[in-house]
């Protein structure tokens, strides 16, 4: 049986946002703040103030370096929450209010400018990267906020809850982290190849965990197998494609899934599935990587992987001359 964890960890180190990386992003977050305090100190010194909740994958410590592009780029995305926070319903002002007011404080922040989205307002910086700035109105000692999102009007939404979660479930789950990134990676490299678009990495995090697996020699290669299989065998099955977020508003995220996209991520993970079981069942380090390189990209690399079958190198270890021996 083929081992790959050495490769494994190589490809997380590659993959994994380094600490210097995440400081950088925090600063950017911090002057994109301040700058949004300022506006609305200066315009609206009698309103509700802004308070802010970082969320996502940076909250969540599942943060990937991107797959650059030709000019070198790499799309880094992150979520900060704005939250208008009053005493009553009647402190709510209009939806538009709030995305273009806030549109306002950030659109001329950087060089490359901002966009005001349905669901959030977005900031682009020049090294590719760009923060999302979700809007909610929450009234004070109500459990969940209201997310302003234009095609869906004040939904119930908390990314707070959910990072709570995540966190609790990685408790238990030692190896959880780093296979949401291994899973948000192999997403990412289908996205960059291919013309359809992957699940997101909160479906992705939340089907980690559903899924997740121990094994007793702690391999991550076997507990991405492991991971994969338990994830077709149970989303191929009639009515078996959902996948329920775990906290408020508790909502099916695969409700809306046209068929179409269905098929071709399940056709995706179909085919990873097979690959992780036979790179697991081959007896070459080498070729076992390559099958899993097929699906992770070039980032995962192979270079150390042995050419050689371990059954090979048993019987050669097993055969060598004791030369303490009187037959010598």
């Amino acid at each position: 049986m083929a081992n790959n964890q050495e490769q494994f960890n190589a490809f997380h180190d590659s993959i994994n946002a380094t600490q210097s990386r995440r400081s950088t992003l925090k600063c950017n977050r911090e002057a994109l703040r301040d700058r949004i305090r300022k506006y609305f100190k200066d315009n609206h010194p009698n309103e509700i103030q802004p308070k802010f909740h970082w969320q996502g994958s940076y909250a969540m410590y599942t943060i990937l370096n991107p797959i650059k592009d030709e000019d070198g780029l790499g799309a880094y995305d992150l979520d900060d929450g704005i939250y208008f926070i009053g005493q009553s319903e009647d402190d709510r002002k209009e939806l538009e209010w709030y995305h273009e007011e806030v549109f306002k404080a950030v659109e001329k922040h950087t060089k490359k400018g901002a966009k005001d989205n349905d669901p959030c307002v977005t900031v682009y910086y020049a090294d590719g990267h760009h923060i999302d700035l979700p809007i909610y109105f929450m009234i004070d000692g109500d459990e969940h906020p209201e997310l302003a999102h234009r095609k869906d009007p004040w939904m119930r939404s908390d990314p707070r809850d959910l990072i709570d979660w995540f966190s609790g479930e990685c408790t238990d789950k030692t190896m959880l982290r780093r296979l949401v990134r291994y899973l948000k990676a192999w997403c990412d490299n289908i996205n960059n190849e291919k013309d359809f678009k992957m699940p997101t990495g909160c479906i992705m995090t939340m089907l980690a965990a559903e899924y997740y697996k121990e094994n007793e020699d702690s391999r991550e290669d076997i507990a991405m197998r492991d991971l994969l299989t338990a994830m077709y065998d149970t989303l191929s099955e009639e009515d078996g494609f959902q996948c329920w977020r775990p906290t408020y508003p508790y909502e099916d995220l695969f409700e809306y899934y046209k068929k179409g996209r269905k098929d071709k991520f399940l056709a995706e993970l179909k085919s990873f599935k097979a690959d992780a079981i036979r790179a697991i069942e081959s007896k070459n380090p080498h070729d076992a990587c390559l099958k899993w390189q097929k699906h992770f990209g070039d980032r995962f690399c192979c270079s150390t992987a042995k050419d050689e079958d371990e059954d090979a190198q048993t019987k050669s270890f097993s055969g060598t001359i004791n030369t303490n021996s009187r037959f010598a």
